[in-house]
């Protein structure tokens, strides 16, 4: 008989008291220590795995392929995943990076018209413990009908439950001595306060699964699956997930994630910023994968994005799985008769109806003043639910298709923008926030990761810029350029002169500006932060000064 596991946990954050009893009650910390211990070590396994195969590129500077020891997979036409249940059949238009500890936003998705909601506990979500718990509980209460002015479970936009990644892990709970992984964290306790309310809605469960590198870690989740169906008494199948792909080395796998996960899948999907940080994480050191400036020569219809997204619709539909493109990040100007109105909507129709006309089954949106547009524009463009039928027998992509970088340079603007994007996610990360606004368009963890990349990989090849010809990226141009810009980034934090906000965004500008210098590429920002002391410090001030408001509240 094994031996019970140990269990630490921390207290609640001031004014979560009754969040915490409700999800942290003796029943879910026995089924989270038991699902965390059991996988703990698959889940070492994985890290160490990514590690070895990333010395493996560096060391030999081979290119990704098609794996030969799975060609049977890909080369065997007969197998399909299972059928999504009727709620799944039509993904047009889902809320993306909606946080859900934000109760306000989390109020107006679920009474739009959407498809779905992306309930983001990652990228466009700041992991502390306050958020953590307010994210979930609020999972929680729209499950069990018990969230205010919102309509029933089954009447809402589906919940795409979208836990942290493999890369990050809950400081705040231990079992046996070890901080578990903040994607398991999330995943057991969403699992086992709402499965089964939600399988009885034929509302979920269903899942974004983030960062997907290789099939064996598809092969993983999907234990897990298998291992809560059983634990909770779920019909195998239950669960469903899409799985994104944000990694290059994951687009060469594409048929064996889908096939290792076939009983579970809701299909695959493709954004643009992870996947193109991608590059730089893996083979950023090598000249020939410099990446050119994202803001003027990296979009969907630059050859590597447009084949990518081509052969995921591609693998998706020929196995019966939906293939689903990224957000449009861009916000609609509140004057809804302006010229700039019309220049934002045409701007993202033209992109989303590139997408459509590639065979997507759907997207996202993070402003909700575009669902119904672009609802329109798939009512347009296509018949029925979805596009399963488009099988792209066209396509025929090549390893060079996915591995060949755009032409073009670096310009001064694009490096400002880059600085500008990664200095101000970095303060709102120090503040609680895991998105903000940013010239017209939200910013989150995807859009800093190419950003702090970028400028990494420019000051490593020490490239120059085209506006003259002549300046060089350097690590003294890049800390004096980021120092000339305060008074802009001031500007944006509205932030006054010896505030804690002005102490924020010099911490956060030497975050950012030890991020780009350091002599290896830091695999992960979120990672890095996470695990940062100022971090961790700023998260306990916040928590200090809840509880300073909520003893004078009762005074």
């Amino acid at each position: 008989m094994l031996a019970p596991n140990s269990i630490e946990v921390e207290p609640p954050p001031p004014g979560l008291q009754t969040e915490f009893e409700t999800l942290f009650s003796p029943e879910a910390l026995h089924f989270l220590a038991d699902l965390c211990s059991r996988f703990q070590p698959d889940v070492d396994k994985v890290l160490k795995t990514r590690i070895l195969r990333k010395v493996q590129l560096d060391l030999t500077e081979e290119l990704p392929d098609f794996l030969e020891d799975t060609a049977h997979i890909r080369n065997d036409p007969s197998w399909r995943v299972s059928p999504v249940p009727v709620r799944l059949q039509c993904r047009h238009v889902d809320i993306g990076d909606l946080s859900p500890c934000d109760t306000q936003r989390l109020t107006q998705g679920l009474k739009s018209s959407a498809q779905g909601i992306q309930v983001d506990f990652d990228d466009g979500n700041c992991p502390t413990y306050y958020n953590q718990i307010k994210g979930i509980y609020n999972v929680y209460k729209v499950v069990h009908n018990q969230f205010p002015d919102a309509p029933a479970i089954s009447q809402a936009p589906i919940l795409m439950l979208r836990p942290r990644a493999w890369n990050m892990v809950e400081h705040n709970l231990l079992v046996n001595g070890r901080e578990v992984p903040g994607p398991l964290f999330d995943f057991g306790l969403l699992m086992f306060h709402n499965a089964k309310l939600l399988l009885e809605n034929q509302s979920g469960p269903f899942f974004y699964l983030s960062k997907v590198e290789s099939y064996l870690e598809a092969r993983l989740w999907n234990q897990i699956f298998l291992w809560t169906e059983d634990r909770l008494g779920l019909p195998v199948g239950s669960i469903k997930a899409t799985v994104l792909i944000e990694c290059v080395l994951a687009t060469f796998e594409m048929d064996e994630i889908l096939y290792e996960l076939r009983e579970h899948s809701a299909g695959l999907n493709c954004g643009i910023w992870d996947y193109s940080a991608s590059f730089v994480n893996k083979f950023g050191h090598r000249a020939e994968f410099l990446l050119p400036d994202r803001s003027k020569y990296v979009n969907m219809e630059k050859r590597f994005l447009r084949s990518y997204m081509d052969l995921l619709v591609q693998t998706c539909h020929r196995r019966g799985a939906l293939a689903t493109g990224g957000m449009a990040a861009l916000l609609l100007p509140t004057n809804t008769h302006s010229a700039e109105y019309t220049t934002v909507l045409n701007t993202v129709t033209r992109l989303k109806l590139l997408e459509i006309k590639a065979g997507v089954d759907g997207f996202m949106v993070y402003d909700m003043n575009l669902i119904e547009p672009m609802q329109k524009l798939f009512q347009l463009h296509c018949e029925g639910q979805n596009q399963l039928q488009e099988l792209r027998n066209d396509v025929n992509i090549t390893p060079e298709d996915l591995l060949t970088m755009p032409a073009g340079g670096v310009t001064l603007y694009g490096l400002r923008h880059n600085i500008a994007v990664g200095v101000l996610f970095i303060e709102a990360w120090l503040s609680g926030r895991g998105h903000f606004f940013y010239k017209g368009q939200v910013e989150d963890s995807a859009t800093a990761e190419i950003s702090r990349s970028q400028v990494w990989q420019w000051i490593r090849h020490q490239v120059k810029l085209e506006d003259d010809g002549k300046t060089m990226v350097t690590r003294g141009f890049v800390r004096n350029l980021t120092q000339s810009m305060m008074f802009d980034l001031r500007a944006e934090m509205c932030c006054q002169t010896e505030s804690k906000d002005e102490e924020r965004l010099i911490t956060a500008v030497a975050m950012f500006l030890e991020l780009v210098q350091k002599s290896e590429f830091p695999e992960f920002l979120t990672t890095h932060l996470y695990l940062d002391h100022t971090f961790l410090s700023a998260q306990g001030q916040r928590e200090e000064s809840r509880t300073h408001k909520s003893l004078r509240a009762r005074l």
